[in-house]
């Protein structure tokens, strides 16, 4: 990072980490979650590489750490519902603990691949992988050709994947 990248941060911290730390906080209801964010929003900002202007730093900042907001609750559903999932099956089937901890990472990434997807592509994909549809049905649903699902159900698999190999 250059010198004047570094006094950027250096700035940014020094003038609005308590801001942020006191407005996550308020939003979480937990000072160790608005730590965390709030270290995680700095090195959002420091990984982009861009820098607002004094006068934008605030509002740069919280809509930084608006989305680490979304991206927590998200991955409590995801974990909450992998949770519920497993309380459905006998406990000595479970997985490890280990096990568990990749597989709801695994799941939070495919939900943040197919949140990327426009929406029908998602939606398509949804509809035969969790409903059950053929694509014949999902194309009636949607009000597009057969040709149409298969291209949205191509698209999902491969962004799935590529998340899965890397």
């Amino acid at each position: 990072m250059s010198d004047s990248g570094s006094d950027s941060v250096h700035s940014l911290y020094a003038n609005h980490h308590a801001w942020l730390h006191g407005w996550l906080k308020r939003k979480l209801g937990c000072s160790f979650e608005a730590a965390d964010l709030a270290h995680d929003t700095y090195v959002r900002l420091i990984a982009s590489r861009r820098f607002p202007q004094p006068d934008e730093s605030r509002a740069w900042l919280m809509q930084i750490a608006k989305g680490l907001v979304v991206d927590l609750y998200r991955h409590r559903q995801i974990e909450a519902a992998f949770r519920d999932s497993l309380a459905l099956m006998p406990e000595d089937r479970w997985p490890s603990t280990e096990q568990q901890a990749i597989a709801i990472e695994t799941l939070v990434e495919i939900d943040a691949v197919l949140a990327s997807l426009p929406a029908r592509v998602r939606e398509a994909f949804l509809l035969s992988r969790f409903d059950g549809l053929t694509y014949s049905e999902i194309a009636v649903r949607l009000k597009v050709s057969v040709a149409s699902v298969r291209k949205y159900m191509l698209r999902a698999a491969l962004a799935c994947f590529a998340t899965l190999a890397a």
